[in-house]
């Protein structure tokens, strides 16, 4: 690459490739396709980013309302954040680069683009409102960048998706980025991608080897207790809690705030203000607690980050390696823990299969369950000890645990998606 790049690399502080940068880098220098499997903290932002940025600086500049090189996420924070990489890695050179998400005010997007974008990062529903709006072009179109794109697919975006592509240039670079290679993915894939070159930098659904992980058996209606207990003994400083409801995100915030630890929730139903200052606290260290909901799973990048809690288990397994993925990232260490009920073992079962080994188990003195749980996972093909599936009391109302009449747990993607994980609003 050349020297305004290394420079910029330089001065991130960063010196040696990771494993999908060291695949990725040079595939995408020499205008391939590209299909690339890599978990959350690998660098894969860096692994497009920078070969894209070297590739777009030997053409021309991109005229009123172009779009040279396209980069589009399934959530504003996503957004953000690839974009702050475009203009960290991209400092030193003379391109120009924007970036466009709902929650906000269309017209200043609109005003920004009608000097045209070298780099546009995106999410796909506000992108056909501003094509929709004639404020955005794509006939210069050079690279197409998806990035998360099993997550499009859960968020319910393929229909833009599928309108965005109808738009584009056949002649382009395409480059692919997903956490896993599952079959949607691969349909997307074999009409997008031109004899794409396949990248695995890590193996599927599993976390980072950097990452503790722990659970912590307790009752339903104690985990708040619990939490406020782990977070006060231990002095945690930073702590990244996710909740499977936007409801359960604010109770827990305004909780921890009464009891004098700074706490904020971020979701869906939070202003894009809203949540752009929470996260910008939290990464500053004025907040101690940031609670989320799988909104946040993704694109998230937090320096060293120290402490992940999962206040409840996501009803998709796929979703506890991408929540845990928040920590332990960049060759740092991390630690992530689950408040388990016994309402959850079926959601236990679920995540230990996928991850393919048993959480350690630890009670906290004082927070020891009253309803008894599952045995652990035997993961060697039986069913634990006793034998019986599902094991111990099945949880009272509000229990989150399936019916029995509903669908296995043995599959990662059996627990149905919630409102909560896949929100159909536009980006």
């Amino acid at each position: 690459m050349s020297e305004p790049l290394l420079k910029a690399i330089a001065l991130k502080g960063y010196t040696c490739p990771s494993p999908i940068q060291v695949q990725s880098i040079p595939a995408v220098l020499g205008g391939r396709d590209v299909m690339a499997a890599a978990q959350t903290g690998t660098g894969k932002t860096a692994g497009f980013t920078l070969p894209m940025l070297e590739r777009l600086r030997h053409g021309p500049h991109a005229r009123n309302n172009q779009v040279r090189a396209l980069v589009l996420t399934p959530t504003r924070e996503l957004a953000a954040q690839v974009a702050e990489s475009v203009q960290a890695y991209g400092r030193f050179l003379d391109l120009r680069g924007d970036v466009v998400f709902g929650g906000v005010k269309i017209n200043p997007q609109m005003q920004r683009l009608r000097r045209g974008a070298d780099v546009l990062v995106a999410t796909p529903g506000r992108l056909m409102d501003l094509y929709q709006q004639n404020a955005i072009r794509f006939d210069r179109l050079e690279i197409l960048v998806l990035d998360e794109a099993d997550r499009m697919l859960d968020m319910g975006f393929i229909r833009d998706i599928q309108k965005i592509l109808a738009l584009l240039p056949p002649r382009r670079q395409n480059l692919l980025f997903s956490a896993t290679f599952n079959p949607s993915i691969r349909r997307l894939a074999h009409g997008l991608l031109h004899q794409p070159l396949q990248l695995q930098a890590t193996p599927e659904n599993r976390a980072a080897p950097l990452v503790e992980q722990v659970m912590h058996p307790c009752d339903m209606a104690r985990k708040g207790d619990l939490l406020s207990h782990l977070i006060r003994s231990n002095n945690w400083q930073q702590v990244l809690v996710f909740s499977r409801t936007k409801h359960g995100a604010n109770r827990l915030a305004d909780r921890l705030s009464q009891e004098g630890v700074t706490s904020m929730a971020i979701h869906g139903n939070k202003s894009q203000g809203a949540r752009t200052r929470a996260l910008a606290s939290f990464k500053s260290g004025e907040l101690r607690v940031l609670v989320a909901t799988d909104l946040a799973a993704r694109g998230l990048d937090i320096e060293q980050l120290p402490h992940v809690v999962n206040l409840d288990l996501p009803n998709v397994a796929e979703d506890y390696v991408h929540r845990i993925g928040r920590t332990g990232r960049a060759g740092q260490s991390g630690h992530a823990l689950s408040l388990v009920a016994a309402e959850e073992h079926e959601l236990l079962r679920a995540i230990e299969k996928l991850i393919g080994n048993p959480l350690p188990r630890a009670e906290i003195p004082g927070f020891e369950p009253t309803i008894l749980s599952a045995p652990p996972l035997d993961l060697s093909g039986g069913r634990g000890k006793g034998g019986r599936r599902g094991g111990g009391q099945r949880g009272g109302p509000g229990s989150s645990a399936p019916r029995r009449n509903g669908p296995r747990s043995g599959s990662p993607r059996s627990q149905p998606l919630s409102r909560e994980t896949r929100p159909r609003g536009r980006g």
